[in-house]
């Protein structure tokens, strides 16, 4: 599979902003436009429009979660989406892998979202096609029923999402004059995945980029879905199609992804010079995206949050301090011994051993039992969130009990034996 690419660090403040924009990102997508691009530092991160106003979470799970149910907000912290994002931003470094499958499942959001609005139009304003069933695209827009939830990957839908699917997409290629094409026959979501790796979308200076994604304000549409009442419009999701590509896919584009040079010829191909931008060109590389993070990221975020609660720079420091207190103790203990102390004068050894031990201990378990105990993790250097996903919170808890068991074991043996070990004055 592609590499991923490394990305420098951002800040606390970053992470709190990217925060910010995850909880609010619902309200403000709601217009259906997109932005006209996206600086390599995020501010904002932008989480792919639901068909309901706010994350619905299952009951709660005797397990951990899956990446399926940290995609669709079905998890809480510490691993929601937001966890997930700033590990994979500040520890994964593959960032632009996450931002590129939620701008696909953005695009898909929005294309359903239009589809659903050109509905209820067509059948506020000409019910009698409701009655007759005269054209195709009254036909598709009847039998469209419920749009699926974007966060999955195309290869876990069911018989039934997949029509679904399969018939948006046909709608939009049909819209788009492309009435060639037919649920039955799509390809986007059954192309290989693999072709040879020299293979180029075109040959070099006949791509020439279309600038409409950089514009903020969509043409005026005149077709018969341009009601005041519409919030998203047929250009803009011809836009989000074109910033998807330019953006992630295209060879040295901004923020280039790693796919298989056959994935990215046909969606170049697709979207260039077929002229589509329904959901299905984007399903073949979203559905690796997803794969890829399965593989090589997820394991990692459990291990990170569902059995530790500290980050890197956090690991460090207490591996310094540390190192640092253990070796105070030690030399304060074999001091105290060859100057023959009393007992009494030995027991302030316990201060710099237990703060030792148990900094090492935590670093040794990526977890601080104190912190897990009263319900906290860190998911920036010195920030932290509250454990609210039950299981997590209860398997934290055990860790951390017996961490400090750990600690308290180790502690008590180094103290008694400097303690009680016979003095000599040299």
């Amino acid at each position: 599979m592609g590499r991923f690419r490394f990305r420098t660090r951002d800040d606390a403040k970053d992470a709190k902003d990217a925060k910010d924009g995850i909880e609010s990102v619902h309200g403000s997508n709601q217009n259906g436009h997109l932005n006209s691009g996206r600086t390599q530092t995020i501010r904002k991160v932008r989480v792919p429009i639901m068909d309901h106003s706010s994350p619905a979470f299952d009951p709660p799970r005797d397990r951990l979660p899956t990446l399926y149910e940290v995609l669709a907000r079905k998890t809480k912290p510490p691993v929601d989406l937001f966890s997930f994002y700033i590990y994979m931003r500040d520890q994964q470094r593959s960032v632009d892998y996450l931002d590129f499958w939620l701008d696909v499942s953005q695009h898909t959001s929005l294309c359903r979202h239009y589809v659903s609005e050109l509905r209820r139009s067509i059948l506020v304003e000409t019910p009698e096609l409701e009655k007759t069933g005269s054209t195709r695209s009254s036909y598709v827009l009847d039998h469209m029923g419920e749009m699926n939830d974007p966060a999955g990957p195309s290869t876990d839908l069911t018989s039934d999402e997949k029509v679904k699917d399969q018939n948006l997409s046909a709608f939009l290629r049909q819209e788009n004059g492309n009435s060639n094409h037919s649920p039955q026959s799509s390809l986007g979501s059954q192309r290989s995945a693999m072709r040879p790796s020299g293979d180029r979308p075109f040959p070099a200076g006949e791509r020439i980029p279309r600038p409409s994604f950089m514009s903020r304000n969509s043409p005026t549409r005149t077709d018969s879905g341009n009601s005041p009442a519409h919030t998203v419009a047929r250009a803009d999701i011809r836009a989000s199609a074109e910033k998807i590509l330019y953006t992630y896919l295209l060879p040295g584009s901004e923020r280039e992804v790693m796919l298989p040079q056959g994935i990215v010829h046909d969606i170049t191909r697709d979207i260039e010079e077929e002229g589509r931008d329904d959901p299905e060109v984007f399903d073949t590389a979203k559905d690796y995206t997803f794969q890829a993070m399965e593989r090589d990221a997820f394991p990692g975020f459990l291990r990170a949050k569902a059995l530790g609660n500290l980050v890197p720079p956090s690991l460090f420091l207490r591996l310094v301090f540390g190192l640092l207190a253990l070796t105070a103790a030690l030399w304060v203990g074999f001091t105290l011994i060859f100057l023959d102390a009393p007992k009494r004068t030995r027991a302030w050894e316990i201060l710099p051993f237990t703060i030792g031990i148990y900094l090492l201990s935590s670093h040794q378990y990526h977890l601080d039992p104190i912190l897990a105990l009263v319900g906290l993790s860190e998911y920036t250097f010195f920030n932290f969130s509250r454990l609210e996903e039950p299981y997590v919170r209860k398997l934290l808890t055990k860790r951390a009990l017996m961490v400090l068991f750990v600690t308290l074991f180790v502690g008590v043996c180094v103290i008694v034996l400097f303690i009680f070990v016979p003095g000599k004055r040299l």
